[in-house]
C-alpha cells in the first residue's frame, strides 16, 4: 500500500483529503502542522508528503526540503490556494508537484495516481 502523509492545517480539508484518499486505498496518516510532520518522516517510510504550503509554525516548503534530507525517495506534492506561493515552491522543490486550490477531490486522487500510475480501480472520491 502506498503511504501518504499530509500536513494540512484546516482540519475540515484534512479530514476530507484523509478520506478521500482511503477510500482509493491509499494509507494516510494526517498530522495539523509541519513540525508534527518531521519526527513521522525520521520514524517511518513514505511513499508521499502531500503539503499545503502556508501553515503555522514551518510552511510546506522548508517541511519538503527537510523531507528531501531525511528521505530523498519520498515524493513530494503542495497544495496551496495562494498563485504567488506556487510560484515559489516551483522554483524551491521542482520536481514537486503543485495542485491549487480550489480542487475536486477526485483530481487529487487522479494526480496522486499519476504520480505512482496507479489505476484508481474504485472510482469512489
Amino acid at each position: 500500500m502506498i503511504r501518504i502523509l499530509l500536513a494540512e492545517d484546516d482540519d475540515v480539508m484534512r479530514e476530507y483529503l484523509t478520506r478521500a484518499l482511503e477510500r482509493s486505498g491509499y494509507g494516510v496518516t494526517a498530522v495539523d502542522r509541519g513540525t508534527a510532520a518531521l519526527p513521522l518522516l525520521e520514524a517511518e517510510a513514505y511513499d508521499l508528503l502531500l503539503t499545503d504550503i502556508v501553515m503555522p509554525e514551518m510552511d510546506g516548503i522548508e517541511l519538503a526540503q527537510r523531507c528531501a534530507d531525511i528521505a530523498p525517495d519520498t515524493r513530494v506534492m503542495f497544495i496551496t490556494g495562494f498563485a504567488a506561493v506556487t510560484l515559489k515552491a516551483g522554483k524551491a522543490m521542482p520536481q514537486a508537484r503543485v495542485l491549487s486550490k480550489p480542487f475536486h477531490l477526485r483530481d487529487l486522487v487522479l494526480e496522486v495516481d499519476r504520480m505512482f500510475e496507479v489505476g484508481s480501480a474504485s472510482g469512489q472520491v
